[in-house]
């Protein structure tokens, strides 16, 4: 099922105080979901994702704007007209009944021709159970089972429904790292096997970009950026995406732009070519996007080696850096032994990025 969301606006109006404003929650949202696809709203604390995902299902009235579900204009359908899932952040399992009971609960209340046999009723929802992996777990209580069990039955009561989009608000915030990286794949799997267009709802960018087929970046209720997880971590519209994405989070620099070159404090680190002439700059370098190189022009005071197996996490100080430590990652192959005092890095032209210091506006250029 095709999602539209058209010109989408919540505004949550003043209360309390005379003179207090209203809350744009959602501004002015334009994004089309695709069939069959597995969609992340990505954002921190109070960006207007979660109150995205409660205007597609109809629990938040829109205050401008429309919603489609393929053809069908859904703006002001009942939120049970729908045929929408929601799996909520908590779960929403009732403790006094069972596994079973729960997922059948959705299916109870059906009427009218809608209504199905005791024995349709059973059947469905050992389907749904089976495809979350739950099905021997059945005659547990909530209280009974593990915050991942827990969370699988709250998906198989949204999925025995058969949905025509599953809707997913922060569903793994309360599990712990195992559990989350187990879920969300499991997610992946499920809307993978089913097809259903589903909206996943996280601050977490690790989630989002892991299982995602593409992620809509929000602040302060308006859309920075829409694409493939991988597209927009490599190429960011502006600071805001390219330091909320990443992790460690991007190096920041101040920088200028002068004398055909990207200068990080008095050094200058690249050759380059743009349209915006000599300016102040801020200069973000993604933390692989360094090399350990004794004629590097970026010059750092070494403070720690961190061996993480695979990488090294080279930990260092640079007056230039808007943050207290460098962060970079470089290949284990090195020597880093050898690594003392004062490290000199080459940086990677793919991995670094110009922006405006007074709004965060990307600065496109390129090497010379």
């Amino acid at each position: 099922m095709k999602i539209v969301l058209e010109n989408l606006t919540k505004i949550f109006p003043a209360r309390g105080k005379k003179g207090g404003q209203d809350v744009v929650a959602v501004d002015h949202f334009n994004f089309t979901i695709p069939d069959g696809k597995l969609v992340g709203l990505l954002g921190p604390s109070g960006c207007g994702k979660s109150t995205t995902l409660y205007l597609i299902c109809g629990l938040q009235n829109p205050t401008e704007g429309k919603i489609y579900f393929g053809e069908d204009d859904v703006t002001n359908l009942p939120t049970e007209n729908r045929g929408v899932g929601l799996v909520f952040q908590n779960y929403a399992l009732y403790p006094h009944m069972t596994a079973l009971q729960n997922i059948l609960f959705p299916l109870q209340n059906l009427k009218g021709k809608d209504r199905l046999t005791k024995e349709e009723m059973n059947e469905r929802a050992m389907k749904a159970a089976r495809l979350v992996q739950i099905d021997r777990l059945m005659e547990r209580k909530p209280a009974e089972m593990s915050g991942g069990q827990q969370q699988r039955v709250a998906i198989a009561r949204a999925l025995v429904k058969m949905p025509k989009v599953l809707l997913l608000d922060e569903p793994l915030s309360n599990l712990d790292a195992r559990l989350r990286l187990q879920t969300r794949e499991e997610i992946r799997r499920i809307q993978k096997e089913t097809g259903i267009t589903t909206v996943f709802v996280t601050h977490d960018q690790e989630e989002a970009m892991s299982i995602s087929d593409l992620i809509v970046v929000m602040k302060a209720g308006v859309v920075n950026q829409i694409g493939k997880p991988q597209e927009v971590y490599d190429d960011p519209a502006n600071q805001f995406v390219a330091q909320f994405l990443g992790t460690p989070q991007i190096n920041m620099f101040s920088g200028r732009i002068g004398d055909g070159g990207l200068y990080i404090g008095s050094e200058k680190v690249m050759d380059i070519n743009c349209d915006c002439g000599d300016t102040e700059v801020l200069v973000g370098v993604r933390p692989e996007g360094f090399e350990v190189d004794p004629e590097g022009s970026l010059t750092c005071t070494l403070r720690n080696i961190e061996v993480m197996g695979r990488d090294i996490s080279i930990v260092s100080k640079n007056d230039a850096c808007q943050s207290e430590l460098v962060r970079t990652i470089v290949n284990s192959d090195i020597d880093y032994g050898s690594i003392s005092g004062q490290v000199r890095f080459r940086l990677k032209a793919h991995k670094v990025y110009i922006f405006r210091p007074e709004n965060g506006e990307r600065i496109r250029f390129t090497e010379r």
